[in-house]
């Protein structure tokens, strides 16, 4: 009932679109959700999670999972980052990728809704560690679409495998145009 509820919301009131669903067998990946330009993009995602029923995490402080706000966001997909014991960020989001069955890391490497002139490029040295594909995903908000990309695994060469994941991007628009990176 709530996937039905979702589409009827997603496409026909808001006049949206997904393209890109047939990589729905990566069970793990790094999702690069880009141009994070607005808090809407967060219903964006909760849309296309809940319209695609692929389950799609994120991560955050352990200290947010507590009560009372842990069980919503356990259940929106959140998992817990322990960094105890020495582990880095990178160390510690590849553990969690060796634990799980099924996790794709959805990430706005803009890292906030300002205007940034680059990306942070944690998510492809956690991607690298833990051996998974990075796979695009554009907000378009002059299309109306959420277009998923091919997924790739990183080959070591950050500047080269930039070139690749950059061209999904080309001519995407976040909701606030002015605040997107330019490519």
């Amino acid at each position: 009932m709530k996937k039905l509820l979702y589409k009827f919301i997603f496409y026909k009131l808001m006049d949206w679109k997904i393209v890109g669903l047939e990589n729905a067998e990566v069970k793990k990946c790094i999702l690069v959700v880009m141009p994070h330009t607005s808090n809407h993009d967060f219903y964006i995602g909760l849309f296309t999670r809940g319209i695609s029923g692929l389950q799609m995490n994120f991560v955050a402080k352990k200290e947010l999972f507590r009560f009372p706000f842990g069980f919503y966001f356990r259940n929106v997909g959140g998992e817990p980052l322990d960094r105890s014991g020495g582990l880095n960020k990178v160390d510690a989001i590849a553990a969690i990728f060796e634990r799980k069955e099924v996790f794709r890391l959805a990430v706005a490497p803009e890292g906030t809704r300002k205007k940034m002139n680059e990306i942070k490029t944690g998510f492809y040295f956690i991607a690298l560690k833990a051996k998974v594909p990075i796979l695009p995903v554009a907000f378009d908000w002059g299309k109306k679409e959420v277009n998923l990309g091919e997924p790739f695994y990183p080959t070591g060469n950050y500047e080269a495998d930039y070139q690749i994941l950059k061209k999904h991007y080309n001519g995407v628009l976040g909701k606030i145009p002015e605040n997107g990176i330019k490519l």
